[in-house]
């Protein structure tokens, strides 16, 4: 970490005179500018302090933005400084830099950056134990244990040493009754323990080991440097990258791996551990804040050496950060669009930018914006075009439903039926996979026809039978599944449409009664921690069967799994989403790369009544080029990033009339805030507004305003023209701007 003179502080400390130090301070709160609090005698504050202050008739802490002279004396004074690492510079740009790029006010940009900062101020005092020397009065075989695991002359915590010695912590109370243990206070605890770039010596391919000596290369050089790391499922993506992370390590530097949520697994951890002898540091909403805050604590103080965690571990405050890989950089998880709507692939490249450091983009199927980048010669572009020790990818077969359609209402083809028989009887594992959470998506009435509907949002409750329950996945209302209709009191009369995991699983059950099956879903209970114990039984063959969502699609290694079958291939691929048909072909390939990871080849299976869609071809024939090239293409043709510029604007509000009646004056502002002919803004289009596809969501009626412009123009400035020009929102309104949105509902 960068120390400051005490002379920087010094010269802000009071001096006599009209003009007196003063603290522009931002607080994380929905404000996009700094405070200012007069600094009063005795405090020496630099800019990136933690202070706290008054906020109206509350206390709040803030970070010291500026420090400049001022007329001090009318304002309120700063009431302490916080004992915590201060914000770096460089993440004070950055943070910056993010608000004027997503529009959101810098005080919420901050708060991501500060929320763990909270917690971190009084972190507690960690008490352990260590021997005396003192022999015990009664010696036994489990006090002779303790004793002999603290021979080292270290603490520990009593948990930890009754865990070690294999006893029970009444044993560890008894020595210290008898004065062979004594209390002492412990250092504060590190997560991610030291990684050692030497533990063990990778054994790469020559192909693997050329993409990894680049990426050595682009570590050692402490310069930005974006690189596209492109490899087919199964190439071994994962053990190239952790090459740079030793290199990061061996310079006494810090690195950072962003991973979607799902995909940061025991399996991940573990194949770290075993690389470098310790699991990174994880972090993801699982982590409890007690934690978080030693993470962040660490991460600004340079103990904590690697990071793996999803989106929102870009804002730690790394002290020397010299690295950052984004895993699956394709995902469309990395994209945030509550609060402050931002993409997690870009900003980490902005991040890397303001750190010089190097940034590994890494996927078997690139985004069409990454991919354009590496072939224009913005980003080093690294392939793996194998997979590992020789293995062969899967042979994808489809199975046309216009001719070869399960019986009626079910959903599993007999060519897959039978392959999948066939698989069991060679003991070797299945997966189905469909992206449909719960049971089904629609419950309906044969009598009259009534559907359930989600009281606060325009969507169809979804049933989910093991929890006899009706849910809607976009606001989390829950309603018992009833035994009548509602509407028109029928009894049996209620029927489920179309297939979740649930149904599937049931179907499953008919057809291979003797088939041990898991079903993996998001919103399955237990969380993080049951789905990592799950994955691991199922890597360690406890289930036969496996039916999932996209959950089970994102980078796992099943050795003994053969063959994928996807049910519905179809799903995500009619709608307005202008990346609907790249992230069908990202989605399918990722989750056909599962099968025959381990000595068995593998084969997949996609269920489709849209056989010649360019998609299906292209994932049938192999020619993933041709289906990026159509595809940039079209989106070339079309002024659609990465060769044109977008943003989304939602109008939301308790009533339908007043969010249309504003989202109406928004749309005028837009028209008349473009510039003048010829230039560049005088191309920006705003279209709408109109209902959004998710009308009402969580009770408010949304309309939609797109605002289209070509590269080259100031998007963000016009967009802070056309709201400048528009009536304040009142009562109630919401106006959210999303840069580059990835959600179009």
């Amino acid at each position: 970490m960068t120390k400051r003179r005490d002379s920087d502080r010094d010269f802000f400390a009071q001096t006599p005179g009209s003009q007196a130090p003063v603290a522009d301070v931002l607080v994380p709160v929905a404000v996009d500018h700094p405070y200012s609090y007069r600094i009063p005698d005795g405090l020496a504050l630099a800019e990136g302090d933690f202070v706290k202050v008054s906020l109206g008739a509350r206390e709040a802490f803030g970070v010291v933005w500026a420090l400049r002279q001022g007329e001090g004396d009318k304002l309120k004074p700063v009431l302490a400084r916080l004992d915590l690492p201060p914000l770096a510079p460089k993440l004070r740009a950055f943070l910056d830099w993010v608000a004027a790029w997503t529009l959101a006010p810098r005080g919420m940009v901050l708060r991501m950056a500060t929320r763990a900062a909270e917690d971190a101020e009084d972190e507690p005092a960690r008490i352990g134990i260590r021997a005396t020397g003192v022999p015990p009065r009664r010696p036994t075989p489990a006090r002779a244990r303790a004793l002999a695991a603290l021979i080292d002359g270290l603490g520990a915590t009593k948990a930890e040493l009754a865990r070690t010695a294999g006893v029970s912590q009444s044993v560890i109370d008894a020595l210290v009754d008898d004065g062979a243990l004594e209390p002492v206070a412990l250092p504060p605890e590190t997560p991610g323990g030291d990684p050692d770039p030497a533990f063990a010596a990778p054994n790469l391919s020559p192909v693997q080991d050329k993409a990894a000596q680049a990426l050595r290369e682009a570590v050692v050089a402490r310069a930005f440097k974006p690189i596209l790391l492109e490899g087919v499922t199964g190439s071994g993506k994962t053990e190239v990258y952790f090459e740079a992370v030793a290199e990061a390590l061996r310079g006494g530097g810090q690195a950072l791996i962003l991973m979607p949520e799902i995909a940061l697994t025991a399996q991940f951890l573990e194949r770290f551990a075993r690389r470098f002898g310790h699991a990174p540091a994880e972090w993801h909403s699982a982590v409890s804040p007690r934690r978080r805050a030693r993470i962040w604590r660490g991460a600004a103080q340079g103990a904590v050496r690697v990071v793996a965690g999803a989106r929102s571990a870009l804002f730690l405050p790394f002290s020397d950060l010299r690295l950052i890989v984004v895993d699956e950089e394709h995902e469309a998880a990395y994209k945030q669009d509550d609060g402050v709507a931002y993409h997690a692939r870009d900003m980490a490249v902005v991040r890397a930018r303001q750190e010089a450091c190097a940034i590994v983009l890494a996927s078997a199927t690139p985004s069409i914006e990454t991919r354009e980048n590496a072939r224009q010669g913005r980003y080093a572009w690294l392939r793996l075009e194998s997979r590992f020790a020789g293995r062969t990818l899967p042979a994808i077969e489809a199975i046309d439903l216009r001719r070869e359609a399960p019986p009626r209402g079910k959903w599993i083809a007999p060519r897959l039926a039978e392959a999948m028989r066939e698989c069991f009887a060679r003991e070797e594992q299945v997966l189905l996979f469909l992206n449909r959470r719960g049971y089904a998506p629609l419950t309906l009435c044969r009598t009259c026809g009534h559907r359930f509907q989600c009281p606060n949002c325009s969507a169809w409750l979804v049933e989910h039978r093991h929890r006899r329950a009706l849910a809607c996945h976009h606001c989390g209302h829950v309603e018992r599944r009833p035994d009548v209709c509602p509407q028109c009191q029928s009894a049996d009369s209620l029927t489920a449409c179309g297939p979740g995991v649930e149904r599937l699983a049931e179907e499953a059950a008919d057809l291979f009664p003797e088939a041990r099956r898991l079903v993996l879903s998001s919103d399955m209970p237990g969380g993080m921690t049951r789905m990592r114990e799950e994955l691991q039984a199922v890597e360690q063959r406890a289930f036969d069967l496996v039916i999932g969502t996209q959950l089970v699609a994102k980078g796992h290694n099943f050795p003994h799994l053969t063959l994928v079958g996807v049910v519905d291939a179809d799903i995500g691929l009619a709608n307005g989403d202008p990346r609907a048909a790249e992230r069908t072909f990202q989605l399918l390939n990722q989750v056909a790369g599962r099968a025959g990871r381990g000595e068995k080849p593998g084969r997949a299976f996609l269920q489709s009544w849209q056989k010649d869609h360019p998609v299906l071809r292209a994932l049938l024939s192999g020619d993933f080029e041709r289906f990026y090239r159509e595809e940039t293409e079209a989106r070339r043709a079309a002024g659609l990033p990465p060769f044109g510029r977008l943003a989304a604007i939602i109008v939301s509000a308790a009533d339908r009339a007043s969010a249309e009646l504003y989202a109406r004056e928004l749309a005028r502002a837009g028209h008349a805030a473009r510039g003048e002919t010829g230039s560049p803004d005088a191309e920006i289009v705003v279209l709408g507004p109109a209902e959004a596809p998710l009308a009402v969501l969580r009770g408010k009626s949304r309309f939609r305003l797109l605002v289209k412009a070509p590269r080259r123009a100031d998007l963000q400035g016009f967009l802070r023209r056309m709201l400048n020009a528009a009536p304040a929102p009142r009562g109630g309104l919401r106006v959210a701007v999303d840069v580059d949105p990835q959600n179009f509902l």
